[in-house]
């Protein structure tokens, strides 16, 4: 399952990855040359160069032996893979990103285990040290960032070091933990249904037209295209909008309004400005001071409902949608801050008091979505009505979930629900953001779908034509191809029963169908109801 090494340098990956983003030089007065770790009044030091020397050249000093002899042959060998695994972000983006809030709140987090001097000195020393390891021509590592760090000694503090590894091993065994139960709840639920020989992920029979329009909203004094996938038929269609997730754009899932077009449905794909690729880009070039604004979080449920109002008039005015809409059955599916999106469409409102219950003592940076949530708390307090009752079933894809919505929100949804979660996922960790937030929904139609090894990443298609930044390979993970695909079939299947009311297409929600759909390296599993532990409180 995993592998907890890899899952913490992964976590590392994406919170600098994150990063987009004013060009700083630094130089720093001397380098660090000494680890302390501190265990209340014992402390041990080690020297940085003896790392060095072993992630370079695989020796291993006397100094560096004292700690490596008491590890297991296999944990000494990801030590040197670690310290040495190239992050593919450069300076411009590290630095950009480390000045914005998100950036600093994650420089905040990371100061109580890593310490030099004062706060102060000890803040801007870790963001300097980051900074520094960017620009180094061999690229940033965990080893440049220590190498790089501007004081002479870099001290650790032992006991919350070993308090975040401790939850991030808690929070890997109590992954896996809820995947095998998930695996075994989808082979005893199977049934003897049979399945008619289609295959889910193949084009259906309709060809379709794409059209874009410019969506204007004079309220908000906000504008954002949107493209409209067609099918060509005569008789008005469901509609189905799909909502992108941070720093991406309406390209990323074309593949899946393409697909959903061929079956029939009318698929409106909006780019939410604010928080796709431009904002980044925005960042890139020092013109934003933030990765979104807290304003988001309103502004992206009502773009939809926005976008929804002007289809209405379109459909009377313009000779190409004429008779072609059905907007009494409307779905939507979105994926990371676009699941989010969804779900508030779907009749979850804000939890502001989780927020503010939760978000003062948050400290776990294995869940990076949290930074995200928490800004939700710099809004206008305020009852914000989000939903849209033209919207009648949801699809979140790696949503953020626990906080921002938390068991009170999601508990007021009554349309049909399908999440779909990745168990390698370490922006949107799967069993905190939507594992056990499905355990909460009360809805009596809900799905979770779980991709085993998928990442956060997976189901994003490529967006051939744009300037969106590229997400590493590394990041993306194993056979996206795959992960396409069973989006394809399940996202078909769910609408053909909850908005074309076509009950035949309920054999493909069954795990007879999904077991059949299911390939290595990405094993699909499907469940209707929580599996036995899963709604156990978050930490």
């Amino acid at each position: 399952m995993f592998n907890l090494s890899l899952y913490r340098w992964q976590a590392l990956i994406s919170a600098v990855g994150a990063a987009l983003l004013s060009t700083v030089t630094l130089r720093p007065v001397s380098a660090a040359e000494r680890i302390t770790v501190s265990y209340g009044p014992f402390e041990r030091s080690i020297p940085v160069k003896s790392l060095t020397t072993y992630a370079q050249t695989g020796n291993i000093d006397q100094e560096l032996a004292a700690y490596t002899r008491k590890l297991p042959p296999e944990q000494v060998n990801q030590l040197q893979q670690i310290l040495t695994t190239r992050i593919p972000f450069n300076v411009v983006e590290v630095s950009q990103f480390l000045y914005t809030p998100t950036g600093i709140n994650l420089l905040t987090r990371l100061q109580k285990v890593i310490q030099a001097g004062t706060q102060s000195a000890s803040f801007s020393a870790l963001r300097a040290a980051f900074i520094l390891a960017a620009a180094d021509p061999q690229g940033l590592t965990l080893l440049n960032v220590l190498e790089k760090y501007p004081v002479a000694e870099i001290e650790i503090d032992l006991p919350r070091a070993l308090d975040i590894a401790q939850n991030a091993e808690a929070l890997v065994q109590q992954t896996n933990q809820a995947v095998a139960l998930i695996q075994q709840q989808s082979k005893q639920t199977s049934t003897s249904r049979r399945v008619t020989p289609v295959d889910l992920t193949q084009a259906g029979q309709f060809q379709s037209n794409q059209l874009t329009f410019a969506i204007q909203d004079r309220d908000r004094n906000r504008t954002f295209p949107v493209d409209l996938y067609i099918p060509r038929t005569t008789t008005p269609r469901p509609v189905i909008v799909i909502s992108h997730g941070l720093g991406s754009d309406r390209l990323t899932f074309a593949y899946l309004a393409q697909h959903l077009a061929t079956y029939g449905f009318i698929v409106a794909v909006p780019e939410h400005p604010g928080s796709n690729d431009d904002q980044l880009q925005a960042l890139l070039a020092g013109v934003a001071d933030q990765v979104t604004p807290p304003s988001e979080f309103i502004d992206r449920p009502l773009d939809v409902t926005v976008l929804l109002n002007q289809l209405e008039q379109l459909s009377q005015t313009d000779s190409r949608l004429q008779g072609r809409l059905n907007l009494q059955q409307v779905g939507v599916i979105g994926q990371s801050f676009g699941g989010y999106t969804a779900l508030a469409l779907a009749g979850s409102p804000i939890n502001f008091r989780q927020l503010r219950l939760d978000c003062p003592k948050v400290d776990n940076l294995f869940n990076l979505s949290l930074l995200l949530q928490c800004r939700a708390l710099a809004l206008p307090r305020g009852q914000y009505n989000l939903s849209d009752r033209r919207i009648k079933a949801a699809i979140a894809i790696n949503p953020v979930s626990s906080r921002i919505l938390g068991q009170a929100g999601l508990s007021q949804i009554n349309i049909p629900i399908m999440m779909i979660a990745g168990s390698a996922d370490v922006v949107t960790p799967a069993l905190t953001e939507q594992i056990r937030p499905f355990a909460w929904l009360t809805t009596p139609n809900k799905y979770l779908a779980l991709i085993q090894g998928g990442t956060h990443f997976s189901v994003l298609g490529n967006s051939e034509g744009s300037s969106t930044i590229p997400v590493p390979a590394q990041a993306v993970g194993a056979s996206p191809e795959l992960a396409h695909q069973y989006v394809e079939a399940l996202s078909t299947a769910f609408f053909q029963v909850h908005l074309s009311n076509q009950s035949s297409y309920d054999a493909y929600l069954s795990n007879d169908y999904i077991n059949r759909l299911s390939r290595e390296p990405l094993p699909l599993y499907l469940v209707r109801s929580p599996t036995q532990a899963i709604s156990r409180p978050l930490k």
